[in-house]
């Protein structure tokens, strides 16, 4: 798994693990968890590309309701039985 580090607003970083990434209306999106054990349950979240800062990418957190289940629904379907995902 792809580990990626998100700067929260407050400053610290989170370190999340990529589990699947697609687009959907010309936007990406990232469905992460906070473990990389595969074993254990963890929490996952779609995040979604906002900009492109010189080498770094921006992405923030998916808060829209219908933008998140449209997304969520697509993973759904790319995971498939690979991973046990409740949103």
């Amino acid at each position: 798994m792809d580990k990626i580090i998100f700067t929260g607003e407050d400053g610290e970083n989170i370190e999340f693990f990529v589990i699947e990434e697609t687009q959907l209306s010309g936007n990406k999106y990232l469905l992460v968890c906070d473990s990389e054990n595969e074993d254990e349950d963890s929490e996952a979240t779609i995040l979604k590309e906002t900009a492109l800062d010189g080498d770094e990418v921006v992405y923030e957190f998916v808060e829209d309701d219908v933008e998140f289940e449209a997304v969520a629904k697509l993973f759904d379907e790319l995971v498939g039985e690979d991973a046990d995902i409740e949103f």
